[in-house]
């Protein structure tokens, strides 16, 4: 039931299209439903020499035209009108399609669409656990199987029922007995056909799911196929494809087999069904019970009548699928969006920025940062030093609020973060991570992110300040140079220093590198923090790297040790204080004067 509200749910807005397919199904129906009685009339009381058993309108029709002694000259007459019977079927069948078809299309944009928007709006920390080829299997096979099912078995469905309870009341009005008869397997395959539905859908969904980690493999392999092939981890990744393809296969066959028993099944009775209409028709026929003519209607209509009650299967199946499927998508438009209304706070960002025993955790219980303290002036360069899973990244994700602090307080000059509207603030601090994303379009456009009307010679300001524009210019095609998938046709240094051209084009007052100058050497290291330390309106910059020489130049470094700060200062004071700082230099010396040596 669940299920039904919200699939009728999907349908707002379309409902119209849909109540008009149906009723074209119900007119094809009594069109369709009508050729046999004409040919029933035409074999028992214009051939033969039966008393005309019609409705009035009918026979008052037949009477106009001169009797059934003037239609048994005229035998075009009875065909005429099978064909015209026949082509209003076509018509209303058509209309069906098109009204239905137009409203699954729209409908599967619709959702489509909110799925994408949705994803959109989700939080930081649920993409970070989400995984990626489910998430597109679900914007798209899901939707397709969705779509398929409203638009072609929602209205079959209404079709069988049409069908089925306009023959079985003709039926019963020409012979009660011989209708009996006719629909004795009826409710045979409609039961069967339920328990059918109970067992397929569960097992469509393990299919799902298996595809769905199958793609997720193969998103995986192709996302990082260059360590892949760095590693030699071919034959590796080729066998764990290999298995979830091999599970996705035997799913798939059980589903197969599931469905090869039904229709096997469903088509034996059928036949059986057919084959006693035949034989007690005959027989009836023989002793006089029933016309031919009734004869010929009951044996047509049976082959109409076990066709979509044959189909119910069919229906159910790709119901079945399309439940899955809705669910499947549901449980992403059910994740609760990211609090991006605009009812925080819109100060202006001047880049002062004060932690006071700041606690975080991406669990409760667990936190992994604890009673973090520190202040920075507008303007100044934070340095942050610490081992890999000490909080570094932790820390300055939460002054763009892509997570959001336990406890303690941090202010952005003066305003509490958490009272500032979080597109605001994500407006006025720039990130630029360890491994930057761009998409596959050229560089210009990838350094325009962050700024869509900027000029060319904002793009290449700020790709000289990232020391990356005498590279650029050594491309055929400059700034109009495509840079692949990921950026997969750069260097990484090249692709950090785009990324950096992409955060500094803008001008935000806060700025976080993220040990986003990993893979640039030294020298271009230097150049870019002289760069960005040059600029007017010097943003407040947080400096994450491992490397010492980097952080030398910062107003303040603190270092960070299991998510607490263990030490703070400049680095002349840190280098005379024992500690972590000190090791690291002393490493980082001897390690530079070996290879000077």
């Amino acid at each position: 039931m669940n299920q039904l509200l919200l699939l009728l749910n999907y349908m707002k807005g379309y409902r119209f299209l849909y109540i008009a397919a149906i009723t074209s199904v119900a007119a094809a129906t009594l069109f369709t439903t009508a050729a046999p009685l004409v040919i029933r009339v035409t074999i028992d009381s214009i051939i033969g020499s039966q008393p005309l058993e019609a409705p009035e309108f009918v026979q008052r029709a037949i009477e106009s035209v001169g009797g059934t002694d003037a239609l048994r000259q005229r035998l075009w007459i009875p065909g005429i009108i099978i064909i015209g019977l026949t082509l209003l079927r076509g018509l209303f069948l058509f209309l069906r399609g098109r009204w239905a078809a137009i409203a699954a299309e729209s409908i599967a944009e619709n959702v489509r669409e909110r799925l994408y928007d949705h994803l959109q709006h989700l939080s930081y920390a649920y993409h970070v656990k989400a995984e990626t080829g489910d998430l597109i299997q679900r914007a798209t096979s899901d939707v397709e199987l969705l779509r398929r099912f409203l638009g072609m078995q929602f209205v079959e469905a209404g079709n069988a029922i049409f069908m089925v309870s306009v023959i079985a009341f003709i039926m019963f009005r020409l012979h009660p007995t011989m209708a009996a008869v006719a629909m004795a397997v009826v409710p045979i395959i409609f039961t069967f056909a339920v328990i059918f539905y109970g067992r397929v859908r569960s097992l469509f969904q393990l299919a799902d799911e298996a595809e769905a980690e199958m793609q997720t493999a193969l998103q995986e392999n192709l996302t990082g196929v260059r360590v892949i092939k760095a590693f030699a981890r071919q034959e590796f990744e080729i066998e764990k494809f290999e298995e979830k393809n091999a599970f996705h296969r035997d799913l798939t066959y059980r589903v197969i087999r599931l469905l090869a028993f039904y229709w096997s099944s469903s088509d034996f009775l059928c036949m059986a069904q057919i084959g006693l209409v035949l034989v007690v028709g005959a027989y009836f026929t023989a002793n006089e019970v029933i016309t031919l003519g009734t004869l010929v209607v009951f044996v047509t209509y049976e082959g109409m009548l076990l066709w979509p009650v044959r189909q119910l299967g069919r229906i159910i199946t790709d119901m079945g699928k399309a439940v899955v499927a809705l669910t499947r998508i549901q449980d992403v438009l059910d994740q609760p969006a990211e609090t991006m209304e605009e009812t925080g706070r819109k100060p202006a960002i001047q880049g002062s920025v004060e932690f006071s025993r700041v606690t975080f955790g991406y669990e409760l219980e667990h936190p992994i940062l604890h009673d973090i303290s520190f202040s920075v002036k507008p303007g100044e360069t934070i340095g942050i030093l610490g081992p890999t899973g000490s909080g570094k990244s932790s820390l300055v994700h939460l002054l763009a609020r892509l997570y959001d602090y336990q406890s303690g307080s941090v202010k952005i000059d003066g305003h509490e973060l958490c009272t500032i509207d979080k597109g605001w603030i994500r407006r006025h601090v720039g990130l630029v991570l360890q491994e930057p994303f761009l998409f596959a379009r050229t560089i210009g456009t990838n350094i325009r992110m962050a700024k869509q009307d900027a000029s060319n010679e904002e793009v290449q300001s700020a790709a000289k300040t990232a020391s990356v524009h005498d590279v650029i210019c050594e491309f055929d095609k400059g700034y109009e140079t495509p840079v692949g998938e990921r950026g997969v046709s750069l260097s990484g240094g090249q692709r950090q220093r785009v990324a950096i051209a992409r955060a500094v084009i803008k001008k935000y007052p806060i700025v976080i590198f993220d040990d986003s100058l990993s893979a640039v050497d030294t020298e271009t290291d230097f150049a870019i923090r002289t760069a960005l330390a040059e600029e007017d309106n010097r943003a407040t910059t947080f400096l994450i790297s491992h490397r010492i020489i980097s952080l030398a130049e910062a107003d303040l470094i603190i270092v960070m040790d299991k998510g607490r700060i263990v030490q703070r200062g400049t680095h002349d004071e840190l280098i005379r204080e024992p500690g972590l700082y000190k090791r690291v230099w002393d490493l980082q010396e001897e390690r530079d004067l070996g290879v000077m040596g």
